[in-house]
């Protein structure tokens, strides 16, 4: 059959995508926000059409884990697996959300903040 005329399409198995790996290579959570550079985009080029997908869509504006595979239209899992695989490459940029360091400070402030406002 012609695949072009196939209606569904061109199936890729998602373990195909991520050659079989379902556990990504660090965490990365679902609000996390990840950016690319010109620079970061011209070397994706190299790393596949799926990471390459990624980091242009990542370039010049910040996306969480969540909107790239929406955006991508890969399952969660799969794009979990290719950003971080981007991301320990220095081919995407991690920007975390909390700082470890002075985290139990923050949430001390925070607490007492909420106290604050509890009181009003």
């Amino acid at each position: 059959m012609d695949p072009r005329r196939d209606p569904r399409g061109a199936l890729v198995r998602p373990y195909a995508v991520t050659r079989g790996r379902t556990e990504p290579s660090r965490d990365i959570a679902l609000e996390a926000v990840l950016t690319s550079s010109a620079t970061q985009v011209a070397e994706s080029r190299f790393a596949g059409h799926d990471k390459y997908r990624i980091a242009t869509i990542c370039e010049g504006r910040a996306q969480s884990l969540a909107e790239i595979a929406a955006y991508t239209r890969m399952p969660l899992g799969v794009a979990r697996v290719l950003v971080a695989d981007l991301v320990a490459d220095g081919l995407l940029t991690l920007h975390t959300a909390a700082p470890a360091e002075g985290f139990e400070e923050r949430m001390e402030i925070l607490g007492r903040v909420l106290s604050g406002l509890r009181r009003l």
